[in-house]
């Protein structure tokens, strides 16, 4: 008898839900569920009712979020139902309560006012298993550092897929200080922050997935939650944000030794200020070639010249007035690498420290001793 019971349980689901409150959340999972999958039941929401919520789970394999929503459950149980459709769908209805019922064959109405909708679902049982945080091992990080350390360093991850152990970040927990490292082998970012108090033994690393990152920043974005409770078993992240829950299969494999390739010994530095830097590489690299971003600085007694030429288009220059008092020198770098670290810095004034035309530049943003971040970005030199 019990058999025929759990059978049905699972063959049955009906639920109402406010509008607003299931589009907050199918819109919060929507970085996760895969566009175009090879394997259906993936480009599904599972749906799991009982008690007064509705659970909401989307993965991809690599990356999943699990979220909920109050709702007034008639019938506690289970169903899949198409994300991309089904999103669009709720955005498109009226204010108010929308009812999902689990029909035969894995079909899903969806009804809201004079709305009724039919929506082919998938078996429940093919959504694959995800894996349960574990909470004896969670370790509470600042919501507001976390945010921080990802916006300063996803931007240097390397896209190439064949770099595996550089398409994420090293994140390093100790018991004073959280740091993030990001590196494509062209540039790299580092930050600490050195005000966190961790309930860490010694030294925690972890490598945390690009698209992890980024799907963490949209979630702490659009969360007022203070802290982040973070977890991990033998292959897979947890990091649970207010009432989500986000997992992401760790990248094994070595991170390269990052500390060999900070510069010990960059002996010229010049202060400029962030957005007339910002400005004037932006101009100077409209004449820079396409494929390499190359221009090139000349730092000399008060003045910083950035200059760009390309036969096709013509060349251009610009200089900026500083307090260099060091010898003169030349030195070229991709534009866009600069570009990207001056958006997320953001305005102040940076130092540019600099050894030689081979030697790697490091630039920092101009802060006083005792910040509570520590933010350097390394990038290699082009021959010019």
């Amino acid at each position: 008898m019990p058999s025929a019971v759990a059978t049905e349980v699972g063959t049955t689901m009906e639920i109402t839900v406010s509008k607003s409150e299931l589009l907050k959340e199918l819109t919060a999972t929507q970085g996760v569920v895969e566009r175009k999958t090879t394997i259906p039941i993936l480009s599904n929401f599972l749906f799991e009712a009982s008690g007064d919520k509705l659970a909401i789970t989307a993965t991809d394999l690599d990356l999943s979020l699990r979220t909920s929503c109050p709702a007034k459950v008639k019938k506690e149980g289970s169903c899949t139902v198409p994300a991309r459709k089904l999103y669009d769908y709720v955005k498109l209805l009226g204010d108010g309560d929308i009812s999902i019922k689990l029909l035969e064959n894995h079909w899903v109405q969806i009804r809201s006012g004079r709305s009724n909708t039919k929506m082919v679902g998938m078996a429940r049982a093919n959504f694959p298993a995800l894996p349960q945080f574990p909470a004896e091992s969670a370790i509470q990080l600042p919501a507001q550092v976390l945010r921080n350390l990802i916006a300063k360093t996803i931007f240097s991850i390397s896209n190439e897929e064949s770099r595996y152990t550089l398409n994420g970040a090293l994140m390093v927990l100790k018991p004073e200080s959280i740091v993030m490292v990001a590196t494509d082998g062209h540039r790299l970012a580092h930050i600490e922050n050195t005000t966190s108090k961790l309930a860490v033994s010694g030294e925690l690393k972890v490598l945390v997935p690009k698209k992890a990152m980024a799907e963490l920043s949209t979630l702490l974005n659009s969360s007022d939650a203070q802290t982040v409770d973070f977890a991990r078993d033998e292959s897979t992240l947890f990091f649970r944000i207010g009432g989500r829950l986000l997992t992401a299969r760790q990248l094994t494999g070595q991170f390269p030794n990052y500390e060999a390739v900070l510069p010990r010994d960059n002996n010229k530095a010049v202060a400029v200020h962030c957005d007339e830097l910002s400005a004037a590489i932006q101009r100077v690299a409209q004449f820079a070639d396409e494929r390499s971003n190359a221009i090139r600085m000349r730092v000399e007694k008060g003045e910083m010249k950035i200059s760009s030429s390309n036969t096709e288009t013509g060349e251009s220059e610009d200089s900026l007035e500083t307090a260099y008092d060091g010898d003169p020198m030349v030195i070229g770098f991709n534009s866009q690498y600069l570009l990207e670290f001056l958006k997320v810095v953001g305005s102040g004034d940076v130092r540019f420290e600099f050894k030689d035309a081979q030697s790697a530049g490091q630039l920092r943003p101009d802060e006083p001793a005792d910040s509570e971040y520590k933010y350097r970005y390394i990038v290699m030199p082009m021959r010019i």
